[in-house]
């Protein structure tokens, strides 16, 4: 769903109603937890190191449940702070030249254990792409944390697919932003 307004609560709320019961927009349910890419898919994976020790690491996984890797302004996850669980659908909002898309997703899994913190998310039919996105804080042996990004997509929408390498530089946006933005979450620590 795309407006030339930023959308208001009322329209996110009546547009993941919409979405809540539709299936993903993809068969690739869960490919993320694969190590191999997707063929017919752009896969993507980024990560950032956060610092070392168990105070980075614990922000970390805290920025990761309020959300906080989504930059804000022009990018952001509604509605306020959904919890980080299996089945929770999110409409993600974001400010493309101009225009706002409500972008519906849905968690596929969640990531919790001493080594991994985060969850991964799907695409619904109210999405301009198709695919799964992971986001999530690792932790080595080390004591090192990284905040990783690990994705496979393709245009849905007829708009994302006409404007391909558009959307390709938005989301390379996004994930130097994203980045940025879970620096700025541990860096009081």
């Amino acid at each position: 769903m795309f407006t030339l307004f930023h959308p208001t609560e009322l329209q996110i709320r009546s547009f993941l109603e919409q979405q809540r019961s539709l299936p993903y927009s993809y068969p690739e349910v869960g490919g993320t937890r694969s190590d191999e890419a997707l063929k017919g898919y752009n896969n993507d994976f980024n990560f950032i190191e956060l610092g070392k020790g168990d105070a980075i690491w614990e922000t970390a996984k805290e920025a990761i449940r309020q959300w906080r890797m989504f930059p804000g302004g022009w990018a952001y996850i509604a509605p306020g702070t959904p919890p980080i669980a299996a089945g929770t659908v999110v409409a993600m909002a974001a400010r493309v030249t101009g225009m706002w898309w409500l972008n519906s997703c849905r968690i596929v899994y969640v990531l919790d254990d001493e080594r991994q913190f985060g969850f991964a998310y799907g695409t619904l039919p109210g999405h301009a792409e198709r695919g799964e996105e992971v986001f999530m804080v690792e932790k080595t042996p080390d004591g090192t944390v990284r905040y990783v990004i690990k994705a496979f997509s393709w245009p849905r929408h007829w708009l994302a697919r006409l404007g391909y390498g558009l959307a390709r530089a938005y989301q390379r946006k996004f994930v130097h932003d994203s980045k940025c933005s879970m620096l700025q979450s541990v860096s009081h620590v």
